[in-house]
């Protein structure tokens, strides 16, 4: 089979077409035929600085969607042939992909494959910033880092569907910003926040901040925040030093922090990765969020896929087309 292998870390040239062996799974796992490959800003770090890379060579992609090739002894609830999307510890940039049967996820009625790739690390992970970890009440007003994203605009969505009183976004550009108004925005600021922020809610701050960016970004997050407000910390995508927040921080407001990664939950908790993962993909099915699709690239052509997404030109999902079944 084709996958796209890294063999050492560097920029997006170190990503290579090869020929492999198909692979087939263990207990309690299901090999797919991939249809699309999600691209994530994790697959950039992995490729950059071994982000959850335990060793080389090593094939990136976190989600996929396809049909079921193989089933593993012991599990249940799914057959050969059963259109799937499946978040996976790697090994997504494949034509076969190997992933636990715990986090393969049956496609609900009328979601098709382009969608399903869509699906299993950016909606959940939005749901949770929202509704799980976030817990956003009608009224309450919302700062999001990286409005334009995937994730971003699925926040947009979901939070404007819970009542917020306002939900501000931040990106880098203003055609980003143009992009994001359309997906529950009522304003996106480009660069700075800070000032705009409080000047918007009349000197109060917002009473969530959702955070992917860390370090500086993270901090003048925190910095927004109202009384009592809530920062969750989704990412680091500045690769920043590990930040520590403490007393001096987080008093004067009564502030809390928080943190979500998706992957982590998957390894530590699946059955409440299930039960998110459920209702988060019951908002498309009903209608309350999509999620844009701006580009496509063959498989072969990942390295670009890497080189858009790392000069922050990218907004919405992309996606690589993967096997037949994507034609």
């Amino acid at each position: 089979m084709r996958a796209v292998e890294i063999q050492e870390y560097g920029g997006p040239e170190v990503l290579k077409l090869v020929e492999t062996e198909t692979p087939r799974p263990g207990p309690g796992q299901v090999s797919v035929d991939v249809a699309y490959t999600g691209v994530n800003f994790a697959d950039l770090k992995a490729r950059g600085e071994g982000y959850r890379v335990p060793s080389l060579p090593f094939v990136p992609g976190l989600e996929v969607s396809g049909r079921v090739r193989e089933v593993g002894e012991g599990v249940e609830g799914l057959a050969v042939g059963q259109e799937v999307a499946a978040l996976t510890a790697g090994g997504a940039y494949a034509e076969v992909v190997v992933t636990d049967a715990t986090t393969v996820f049956p496609l609900p009625e009328g979601v098709d494959l382009r969608t399903a790739a869509t699906l299993p690390t950016v909606l959940p992970t939005a749901y949770a910033l929202v509704h799980s970890v976030g817990r956003l009440q009608p009224g309450e007003t919302v700062l999001v880092q990286g409005a334009a994203g995937g994730i971003g605009t699925v926040v947009g969505q979901l939070a404007r569907a819970a009542g917020a009183g306002s939900v501000y976004g931040v990106v880098s550009s203003a055609a980003k910003a143009e992009f994001a108004r359309g997906y529950g925005y009522d304003e996106v600021l480009v660069g700075e926040f800070e000032a705009p922020v409080r000047a918007a809610t009349a000197g109060r701050g917002v009473d969530l901040a959702l955070d992917p960016v860390g370090g500086d970004t993270l901090r003048r997050s925190l910095a927004s925040l109202a009384t009592y407000g809530r920062l969750v910390s989704f990412g680091n995508a500045s690769s920043a030093k590990p930040w520590q927040v403490g007393q001096p921080e987080l008093y004067p407001g009564a502030f809390s922090v928080s943190g979500f990664s998706i992957l982590t939950l998957a390894q530590n908790d699946p059955a409440a990765l299930r039960a998110l993962t459920e209702r988060a993909f019951a908002t498309v099915v009903d209608g309350t969020v999509s999620l844009p699709v701006t580009a496509e690239f063959g498989l072969s052509e990942a390295a670009e896929a890497h080189r858009v997404m790392g000069a922050r030109r990218s907004t919405g999902k992309l996606l690589l087309r993967v096997g037949a079944l994507s034609s």
